[in-house]
């Protein structure tokens, strides 16, 4: 048995004891225990089996089925399995925190037995080595998932109008993610991935049978304007599911593209690294805007996910366009900046969503016009979010940023001006780049400041508490592993760039990374030791004369220091929000009201004033709600059809039979 098979062997029999746990145990405490701790074993079998196919390891499972010519098998290759081993970390922290802090239906024996199949067939994905498997994987990871965004659908009306997008949309991409295989296996003769692989790109069944994977693909990996459910369902969903959903789930949608484009159809035609290009700018932009002015902490951390699911998506459609023109050694810098980008990801909002759980845990709220002052009260949780922040904003020491760096390597160097469509492509999507950059810095530091900064706004928010330990640990982990991405970014990089087949990448020292052909290096280790030299020059140039400065005591005239502050004073996530508001007005749309109460009878004194500001989708309102409506009303017409009248369907049969004969008769 290889260990490919041994690990992959492990999780079956770690997912099977969870599932008879969680119908066994009747006790609710007892149950998280148990199962959270079978989903801690399933994750790691899962890293274990991915970091051997990632190094190359052979072997896998095949399913026996009663049906001629379908029997599913999984066998990871290189690229699966550097996924895998990102499903199964974020499957184990998460897994971790429900342990301690899952309660109501998420720790039902429903909740948890379907968190055991989403977790096991999400890492089916990665390993899935025809088109039954990948199918079937796919399939159990949607249904699950559907049942834990349901899970508290009782209790708030709000979740069931979410577990209803998000079904619509899972299925609608698991209808083109099938549609698309059929083509290219149609084509192929075979549903094995080799068969597939022998397939010319520019052949038109296989554009088409690319365009419907790319669609399904990206719905699943929430891309504008296919990300509806993204924003509706990780709010709602418990906290440990949303940060599974959020750092692994999206990434099987990325992991499909790369497989369409990387391993099955290289070198594709120039339109399909534009279509990607182009959903890709508009998710980080959109994406960016709107989680710059959410003040509900879960949704701002959705809208997060669909601005760094665009950047990689840009990544591959960059790689794209640069592979299809011959500049191969740039393209294969852009393609190991995506799956950076995936890993930097997973590991931020698997952090940033576990603390946002906590929080929520804490004090029963997420919005953050009602937090504040929480780092006193739960130090843990505050310092494991600002870590997990500094990476999703891709500042430096972080793998956010070592990936973000990469990425504009190859946009700086990509350029072509023989070709005018790359040639406008390359600045452009540097602009995305940069503005996203800017908007994630803005957006994270609202987040962080609104919510554990300043005085608390509300009763819950003064009385929170810090969770227990198995929360707080997997916060930790999760910030653990964004600073180790972002200071030692060079083995991956290497490691990563031998799965997807590049060459250029190379090591620098321990730990640094170099791209050889674009003759630029980084080494985060120099640049956090200089960082610190001149941290560390500053302080003694401002200690001494700060402390030899005499003190005095200053009454405070006008209360402004502190002395007599309310927290009503304070920055708000709303009022920090809106200059950026105004900014993009036109493309966010914004509705406003003010209410106001007259003091007596001048009509220049006001009692009360009230400012509402209601902030919607743009593309769910202008896009979607008019499509709806129009369905509606066809099925209302439709339903005319349906009298009750014996002859009327009759006729219909009969209608029908004649159009059946006259088709097969000619």
């Amino acid at each position: 048995m290889t260990p490919v098979q041994a690990g992959m062997t492990a999780q079956l029999a770690a997912a099977l004891f969870g599932l008879l746990a969680s119908a066994a145990l009747r006790r609710q405490h007892l149950r998280s225990r148990v199962v959270g701790t079978a989903g801690v074993l399933l994750g790691l079998a899962g890293c274990l089996t991915g970091l051997a196919a990632w190094s190359g390891g052979g072997g896998g499972l095949a399913m026996r089925t009663v049906l001629p010519g379908v029997a599913p098998a999984f066998t990871p290759d290189r690229l699966g399995g550097a996924f895998l081993v990102v499903a199964g970390a974020v499957g184990a922290l998460a897994a971790l925190w429900g342990a301690g802090g899952a309660s109501g239906p998420a720790a039902s024996r429903t909740g948890w037995s379907a968190f055991v199949l989403f977790l096991l067939g999400l890492q089916g994905v990665f390993c899935a080595a025809d088109v039954w498997a990948f199918l079937l994987a796919w399939e159990v990871m949607a249904v699950a998932s559907t049942m834990l965004v349901l899970a508290d659908h009782a209790r708030r009306p709000q979740v069931a109008s979410a577990g209803l997008w998000y079904a619509v949309m899972t299925q609608l991409s698991f209808l083109l993610v099938l549609s698309g295989f059929a083509v290219l296996a149609g084509a192929a003769g075979s549903t094995d991935f080799a068969a597939i692989a022998r397939l010319e790109p520019d052949a038109g069944s296989t554009g088409l049978g690319a365009a419907l994977l790319i669609l399904g693909l990206c719905t699943k990996a929430g891309a504008v304007p296919l990300h509806v459910w993204l924003p509706r369902a990780h709010p709602e969903a418990p906290s440990h599911v949303s940060a599974l959903m959020s750092a692994a789930m999206v990434k099987a949608g990325v992991y499909g593209l790369l497989l369409v484009v990387v391993r099955l159809l290289p070198g594709g035609p120039t339109w399909w690294g534009l279509l990607i290009l182009a959903l890709g700018a508009a998710s980080a932009v959109f994406g960016i805007l709107q989680a710059s002015v959410a003040s509900d902490l879960k949704r701002l951390l959705a809208y997060s996910t669909t601005e760094n699911i665009g950047l990689m998506l840009c990544a591959i459609g960059v790689a794209q366009l640069l592979a299809r023109h011959g500049s191969t050694e740039v393209a294969d810098a852009a393609l190991v900046a995506a799956v950076l980008l995936a890993f930097s990801h997973a590991a931020a909002k698997a952090g940033l969503f576990l603390t946002a759980g906590a929080i929520l845990h804490a004090t029963g709220e997420r919005d953050l016009d009602r937090l504040g002052g929480l780092s006193a009260s739960m130090p843990w949780t505050a310092t494991a979010f600002g870590i997990c922040a500094v990476g999703a904003a891709a500042l430096p020491v972080s793998g956010g940023f070592a990936a973000e760096w990469m990425l504009l390597q190859a946009l700086i160097h990509g350029s072509h001006p023989s070709d005018p469509v790359v040639a406008i492509a390359m600045p452009v999507t540097v602009t995305v780049v940069a503005l996203t950059a800017g908007l994630a810095l803005l957006t994270f530091v609202k987040a962080f400041g609104i919510a554990f900064l300043g005085r608390a706004r509300s009763a819950p928010a003064a009385a929170a508490h810090e969770v227990g330990p198995a929360e707080r640990v997997a916060a930790v982990l999760a910030a653990l592993a964004v600073i180790g991405l972002g200071l030692f970014p060079g083995p991956t990089a290497a490691a990563v760039a031998a799965a997807v087949g590049a060459n250029g990448v190379s090591t620098v020292g321990a730990f640094g990374v170099r791209l050889d052909v674009l003759d630029t290096l980084l080494d985060p280790i120099a640049l956090s030791a200089l960082a610190g030299l001149v941290a560390l020059a500053l302080a003694v140039a401002l200690i001494g004369p700060v402390r030899r400065a005499p003190r005095r005591a200053v009454d405070l005239a006008w209360g402004c220091g502190g002395a007599r502050v309310s927290p009503r004073m304070q920055y708000t996530a709303t009022s920090y929000a809106e200059p950026l508001v105004r900014v993009f007005d036109g493309a966010l749309a914004p509705s406003r009201s003010i209410e106001s109460t007259p003091a007596g009878r001048s009509p220049y004194l006001e009692h009360e004033v009230r400012f509402r500001q209601r902030l919607t989708d743009v593309v769910e309102q202008r896009g979607y709600r008019p499509l709806l409506a129009a369905v509606g009303r066809i099925g209302a017409a439709a339903r005319r059809v349906q009298n009750g009248s014996i002859n009327r369907y009759l006729g219909f049969s009969f209608a029908a039979l004649l159009a059946v004969l006259v088709l097969v008769t000619r």
